[in-house]
């Protein structure tokens, strides 16, 4: 009787080992033996992990399904919203952070250049000829207007270029680039715009009915200085000569711009000064906000066509090139 509960103690005491496991000695339990079902080898090892996902490049080209491209485009426009708001925002904070003046550094530019031509046409050091107002208020909107065009023109190159690190280490859209940037110009232009209302009462300038439609003629502007950039904007992430290059090319480029002198109508300069595409928008967008007359509505209109269709080429081409740029400076 003690010999029976002796062994039925052992046996409850003894552990119990699974079919198919490991025994210390590295042999296998054999099921059978203890009066269990024998267990499957994988369920006593853990399961392999899976193959990371791959990405298979072809050499087959975005362009030969257009209309994909654009669902992606349009896509990629849509998430950019978020992102590109919260990168103006930063950029705006970081413009103004540490300084002592501030968001006078907005209009500060164009007063300057506004006072520095009024002394030098009143000291008759310069002689620009008859201007449709005042000219001090002239040269400080037309200066504002071109101020506009060149930060449009600058945005992307200078965004791509300061996103260059976080472009080969996240991805996203980088659409969200180039309209932080236009916030950020919006933002400043409104700035810019208190100080010209501000000049316009003191010389009691006269506005023209025409104003409402002032705005969508600076947005032609602005795209106009967005297409260029944007078309740089690759070869800036790979160059830093595009970015000095671009200070050469608008220092020159506002010689032959009528901002601190009026439209000329006669000789070799007058037909640079007409053939210039910013002459067009600059011009339009003065004389909606003052005359209320648009000289050259055909030429505006042209221009105005091209630049939304230029828009769209360069966006295509931004899009498919940036991929390589990014790979070849992350490399």
């Amino acid at each position: 009787m003690r010999a029976a509960r002796r062994r039925g103690l052992e046996a409850a005491c003894r552990p119990r080992v699974r079919a198919g496991a490991l025994l210390t000695d590295g042999t296998e339990a054999a099921g059978g033996a203890l009066g269990v079902e024998p267990i499957a080898p994988s369920r006593l090892r853990p399961a392999a992990p899976a193959p990371p996902a791959e990405t298979v490049h072809t050499p087959e080209s975005h362009l030969r399904h257009p209309l994909r491209l654009a669902r992606e485009m349009v896509g990629a426009l849509a998430a950019s919203r978020s992102l590109a708001w919260q990168l103006a925002l930063r950029d705006l904070r970081a413009q103004y952070r540490q300084s002592l003046l501030g968001v006078a550094w907005a209009f500060l530019p164009p007063v300057v250049l506004a006072a520095g031509f009024t002394l030098a046409s009143r000291g008759n050091v310069i002689r620009v000829g008859a201007t449709d107002i005042p000219y001090p208020a002239y040269v400080l909107l037309s200066t504002v207007l071109w101020q506009t065009f060149v930060e449009a023109l600058n945005g992307p190159v200078a965004g791509v270029a300061a996103a260059r690190s976080l472009l080969a280490r996240v991805a996203f859209p980088r659409e969200s680039i180039v309209l932080a940037k236009l916030v950020e110009i919006a933002a400043n232009l409104l700035v810019k715009l208190v100080l010209v209302v501000a000049v316009f009462w003191w010389y009691a300038v006269p506005v023209a009915p025409t104003v409402i439609a002032a705005p969508l003629a600076l947005a032609s502007l602005v795209l106009f200085g967005t297409l260029i950039g944007l078309l740089l904007a690759p070869f800036g992430l790979l160059y830093r000569d595009v970015g000095r290059g671009l200070a050469l090319l608008t220092g020159a480029w506002l010689m032959l711009t009528p901002v601190v002198y009026p439209v000329p109508t006669a000789g070799t300069f007058a037909t640079l000064v007409r053939w210039n595409p910013v002459t067009a928008l600059l011009v339009t967008t003065r004389e909606l906000a003052t005359t209320g007359v648009v000289s050259d509505p055909a030429r505006f209109a042209i221009v105005t066509a091209a630049s939304l269709l230029g828009l769209l080429v360069t966006w295509v081409v931004f899009r498919l090139a940036m991929p390589f740029v990014v790979e070849r400076v992350g490399s």
